[in-house]
Parts: structure tokens; sequence; C-alpha cells
């Protein structure tokens, strides 16, 4: 990320899943980096509740999920994220001001304030997902829930990719030869997208028709067919040459 940065790659929010966003040094180099994030965590990870952060006796940090059993009902809202395949996505959400208080406690009221953003479906028992995130404090409640949602564009990207355009097919050992392998099939998953946007429909790998000479193959076939000992090709678009040195 730092290198992207450096290059001139804008600041957009990040999003991770639990695996990432319990790790505290993740969060807090994202910040460093002036990127806002929107992470998953657990129901165990601790956070002060709102207001300053002072230990007592009867004052102690709570786990997240404590926190969302001690809110109100009437602290949730029903938020619609999106549109799905049969009907309306929605949930129950809350969303308060938290601090981290991982760590030395004692340097907990040093760290800023940030949004812990709770999904809870009416009827259960207990909360279903849980968000930390960085996004401004007047953020609305909608905003904040789409950005927590949006990472469902990535697993059906990463499922397209795998199912559709060979990314799972590696079977090498080295990185060199995965990094080549994940590169060309993102960047035909690229030109997948253009293609999608250029038709203004949602057109699968399986289904896109390409015209003749879209693809060349690495010399051995001048008819342009791919090439059967290789998944190495050369897509000419306007927008996109994607190129190889080998095959």
């Amino acid at each position: 990320m730092k290198t992207l940065l450096a290059s001139g790659a804008p600041r957009y929010c990040v999003l991770a899943d639990a695996g990432y966003g319990v790790d505290n040094a993740f969060r807090q180099r994202l910040s460093d980096l002036g990127l806002p994030y929107v992470v998953g965590i657990t129901s165990a990870v601790v956070v002060w509740p709102p207001a300053v952060p002072r230990r007592t006796r009867s004052r102690q940090p709570a786990n997240v999920k404590d926190l969302a059993h001690s809110l109100p009902s009437a602290a949730f809202q029903t938020i619609s994220w999106r549109e799905g395949s049969n009907a309306t996505l929605s949930g129950r959400f809350a969303a308060v001001r938290v601090r981290h208080a991982g760590g030395n406690s004692g340097k907990a009221r040093l760290r800023p304030e940030q949004w812990l953003l709770i999904e809870w479906p009416p009827g259960d028992a207990d909360p279903l997902k849980y968000f930390l995130s960085t996004l401004p404090a007047d953020v609305a409640l909608e905003e904040l829930v789409a950005q927590a949602h949006m990472r469902w564009r990535i697993e059906r990207d990463y499922q397209d990719l795998k199912q559709e355009l060979g990314l799972g097919h590696y079977e090498g050992r080295g990185w060199r030869g995965f990094h080549h392998h994940a590169t060309l099939s993102i960047a035909a998953y690229g030109f997948l997208v253009s293609e999608r946007l250029t038709a203004g429909a949602s057109v699968s790998a399986k289904k896109l028709r390409f015209p003749p000479g879209a693809f060349a193959s690495c010399g051995l076939h001048p008819t342009g067919e791919p090439c059967a000992h290789s998944a190495t090709w050369l897509i000419r678009s306007p927008r996109f040459v994607i190129n190889s040195a080998s095959c």
C-alpha cells in the first residue's frame, strides 16, 4: 500500500474482513498512511464505550458483544444498502463512537474515537457482525452500512476470477509463477468488466464473445488461437493491451 500511495494512488476507504480487522497494528498502519477503513472484527475485541476512557472499579472497557447488549433497542435502525437479486437487502444496525482498548490501557485515552458498527438481525439472540471504522464522525449511518457491505463486490470478483478466469488453476509452487498467473487473470477480468460496462449488461466470461483477432498466441499458432500449452494470451483492444514476454 505504501508503494501504491507513493506512486500517486488515491486514498480510498480500505475494506477488510475480521482476519485483518482484529489486528490492531494493521489498523494503526492504515491510519498512519492516511487511509480510512471499515474492517470486520470479532465479538471479543475490547473497546471503551463513548466518553473519555477512565478505568475505575465500576467503569471498565468491554468487548463489543457486551456493549451491543447494553444498547437500548432505540439505538438500532433498519437500513437498506443495495438491491439484491430477489429483494432489497436490509438489516438492523447501530453505530456508536468508541476507542480501542487493546494494549497499554494507560494510552487508551490517546487513541482517537472511531465508529463501532453493529449488525443485529431481528429475533437473533446476538449480533451477527461487528465493524470498526475511521470514516468521519459526521458520516450518515446509511453510508457507513453501505461501505461495510461493499465487500460483497470483492467476494463476487474473487468468485468470478476462480470459476471463470482460471485464477484457481495454478498448480505451481513458486511465487513468480503465481504472480504472473494472477496478474494475467486479473488483467483479463479487467477487460471483461470493461466489456460489461460497454454492453450495459452483465456478461459472464463464458458467454462473452470476442471478435476475430482479439487473441494472439505466443507466435507458434499463427491463426491467433489460444495456446494449448499455455494460458499466456495477448488481448488486443482499444482499451487494453495485455502482453507477456513468454508463454
